[in-house]
């Protein structure tokens, strides 16, 4: 698999906000004279199945699974990176979405601590809340299936490091409300 977009059947990859995805097959629409060819994703957590024009792959932000190297980036970042909150909620928000949709992990991590800096000062909204779970979601998923092992052990990695900085790693429960 290269960087420039070439994925196979059975690889993992990523589909923005959607979280891990498997390539069932590699299609092809004629379209007037046009032929387009397409991967078929299956979205692991929600049976989700997406259809992905070769041409849409860098502009969605589909991306491969994350390597070991970018893991340790991002477990050092949520142990000692600096993250910088906009004072007001609609920026905050704005910019927290711009992050989600990049598909880059770093920056889901980034709005995952953010929130979880902002939730020591107040009480954070709902639609804060449901961006830190997919948030918090995004990040277990890919990072357990980047190192083949349970989430749970995600989990208490995350835990570890975001103690670090004196954050608390939030539950599942805590969110779902």
């Amino acid at each position: 698999m290269s960087g420039n977009g070439v994925f196979h059947i059975g690889d993992k990859v990523v589909y923005p906000n959607h979280g891990v995805g498997t390539v069932e097959q590699i299609a092809s629409l004629t379209i007037g004279t046009q032929i387009q060819k397409f991967y078929v994703l299956s979205i692991a957590a929600s049976n989700l199945k997406v259809r992905v024009p070769f041409h849409n792959v860098d502009s969605v932000g589909m991306r491969p699974v994350v390597r070991n190297g970018e893991v340790e980036k991002i477990v050092d970042f949520l142990s000692s990176g600096q993250c910088i909150n906009a004072a007001d909620w609609k920026d905050r928000f704005k910019e927290n979405s711009e992050r989600m949709r990049t598909g880059s992990l770093t920056d889901v991590a980034a709005v995952l601590k953010s929130l979880l800096v902002l939730a020591q000062e107040k009480s954070l909204s709902f639609r804060e809340k449901k961006m830190l779970e997919r948030a918090r979601y995004l990040l277990v998923s890919e990072i357990a299936i980047s190192r083949n092992c349970e989430e749970s052990l995600i989990e208490q990695a995350l835990t570890k490091a975001l103690t670090k900085c004196n954050l608390r790693f939030p539950e599942i429960s805590e969110l779902a409300s």
